[in-house]
């Protein structure tokens, strides 16, 4: 157990032990880096330009709600089991092959979102050399670099974490200096939209929807968390800190600047410096998309073919497959088949909570084999209640389109779930007393 973490595996096919689990603050420091990215910029300056400024604090606050709820409970049982999402979903509804099908879902919704985000950093280098870096060659560099940063695992993203978060919110504070040299945050405050106005249900499903993913994946990082406390803190600091404090930071400027375009609102406070540091913020956001497909990809092939493969050549060689899709520029066309996906993202934490924390199923064999540092026995390969309940929640959250539909597909999954495996435990009661009566 004690080399497993040095050869860049981290742990991806086994639990962290307690003696490898980090302070807090190396932790909330990679979450910060999810929420202090461009695209979460870009979120809050969409709300400022069809919001008012509270529409968008409440918008916000409710689509927060449901992240924070998502995080810490997914969070904390990862920190409990030291275990990676993929690796937990085993043992909590999805059984084996089922845990193999999320981690194939949550895998190429991370490696698409990966090469969209590289495209963005590639074009942000074009821009900053006027063209003499060529595209190719800027999505190159920039892919493989993220790639290798990966490759050494969960201590190299705290430490470029640690670089790069302070680094834009420097740029974010002095956009904010900028434009409150200019203008009176009061009446900014109390500005009307200055674009085309954004429903509270559109405004709240873009909050949770933006980031859902990564609140499913909260456990990816949690389970070097060395307890609750810490899981609270972390999830809680980085949601209503980073979700809320940078969606509003956003909303002031759009409104500031009467545009949603975000490249333009930091050019016109912080210059060329301030926009390449929010560019180069895809960094962050790029390692933990690359961390997570790896750990979910390592699932798969020990699930399927029971291969332990070392997670640094699985982020080598997805690292190198999404570089190639978004140099081939295939990622532009696939934006909407990774929203598509990430519908079907949130049902999955409805049956994982249900399972772990009300029906705990198996939670027993988790109990018995953490004391012993071990995972548990096999898992049952597929629940048949599982694919069910997967799917209501995916038809609900596509198909309702009142209220926040992330929310919807989770509580109608978790309920469907619920429901369903009450059922069979009734059927297997019956079945049993039939046996009994027929001895």
């Amino acid at each position: 157990m004690g080399n497993n973490s040095t050869i860049a595996d981290d742990y991806s096919l086994s639990r962290v032990p307690l003696s490898a689990r980090l302070p807090m603050r190396d932790i909330l420091i990679i979450r910060l880096g999810g929420f202090a990215t461009l695209s979460q910029f870009m979120l809050g300056a969409a709300l400022g330009y069809g919001m008012t400024f509270w529409q968008a604090f409440w918008a916000t606050m409710l689509g927060s709600l449901v992240l924070q709820v998502v995080s810490l409970l997914l969070g904390l049982a990862g920190a409990r089991e030291g275990l990676s999402t993929s690796l937990l979903s085993r043992w909590a509804g999805f059984g084996r092959y089922g845990s193999s099908i999320i981690s194939g879902v949550m895998a190429i919704c991370l490696i698409g979102w990966f090469g969209v985000q590289n495209s963005v950093f590639a074009n942000g280098l074009v821009e900053a050399t006027d063209g003499k870096l060529g595209f190719m060659l800027a999505a190159t560099i920039t892919g493989l670099a993220v790639t290798v940063l990966v490759i050494f695992g969960f201590k190299i993203l705290s430490a470029t974490a640690k670089i790069a978060v302070p680094a834009f919110l420097f740029v974010v504070a002095f956009g904010i200096y900028d434009v409150l040299s200019d203008h009176s945050i009061f009446r900014l405050m109390g500005t009307p939209a200055p674009g085309e106005a954004l429903s509270m249900g559109v405004a709240a499903t873009m909050v949770a929807g933006s980031f859902m993913i990564g609140a499913i994946i909260t456990p990816d990082f949690s389970r070097y968390n060395k307890n609750g406390k810490d899981v609270f803190w972390m999830t809680i600091v980085g949601i209503f800190v980073g979700e809320l404090g940078i969606n509003l930071i956003a909303v002031l400027m759009a409104h500031a600047a009467q545009t949603s375009d975000v490249v333009s609102i930091m050019l016109q406070t912080s210059g060329w410096l301030g926009a390449a540091v929010v560019i180069f913020s895809t960094v962050k956001v790029n390692n933990i998309n690359l961390y997570s497909s790896s750990l979910s990809f390592t699932n798969i092939i020990d699930s399927i073919f029971k291969v332990k493969v070392n997670r640094g050549i699985v982020t080598l060689i997805i690292g190198i497959i999404g570089t190639t899709l978004s140099i081939l520029g295939i990622l532009d066309k696939f934006v909407d088949f990774l929203i598509l996906l990430g519908v079907m993202i949130p049902p999955i934490a409805g049956i994982m909570v249900v399972d772990y924390f009300i029906l705990k199923t198996h939670r027993k064999a988790l109990d018995e084999s953490r004391e012993k540092g071990e995972l548990p026995g096999e898992p049952e390969k597929l629940n048949p209640v599982t694919i069910v309940a997967w799917a209501a929640g995916f038809a609900g959250g596509y198909f309702i389109s009142v209220g926040i539909p992330s929310l919807t597909s989770l509580l109608i999954s978790g309920l469907a779930y619920y429901l369903g495996m009450m059922c069979m435990k009734a059927i297997r009661k019956n079945e049993v007393a039939e046996e009994k009566i027929t001895l």
